[in-house]
């Protein structure tokens, strides 16, 4: 028998150990995200590097990433179009690349501005 698939849920506590973790079997990207570019001088923004894994039998021309961060961070640009707010902890941008159904995708670089001790929480891409 089939199970039904559960959408997981994320939840902030701070008493928990550092990090965010979520998991479902029926996912379709592994996504990863790397700040390879920090504020340095004359040029004061975070450079995030997000790619994607697609592991399914579909093919679609949207995804949505949703990036969280340890602290408030400022949109400043990206190769997608900003969903949600421009400011807070988590930013939701939306791609409109055509996926094959296994298929590796780099979202570019995925600019903004923050304090020192920038880190990535979580990064998941859906479709």
């Amino acid at each position: 028998m089939m199970e039904k698939y559960s959408k997981p849920m994320v939840i902030v506590d701070q008493g928990l150990a550092e990090g965010v973790y979520a998991a479902s079997g029926a996912g379709c990207y592994k996504a990863s995200a790397d700040i390879h570019q920090k504020p340095d001088i004359g040029r004061g923004d975070y450079r995030i590097q997000v790619n994607g894994q697609h592991n399914a039998d579909h093919t679609k021309e949207a995804q949505t990433l949703t990036i969280s961060f340890n602290q408030p961070v400022t949109y400043s640009s990206s190769n997608g179009t900003l969903a949600g707010a421009t400011t807070g902890t988590t930013l939701t941008i939306n791609y409109t690349y055509h996926q094959n159904p296994n298929d590796n995708i780099g979202l570019g670089d995925l600019v903004v501005t923050s304090d020192a001790g920038l880190a990535i929480t979580g990064v998941s891409i859906t479709d």
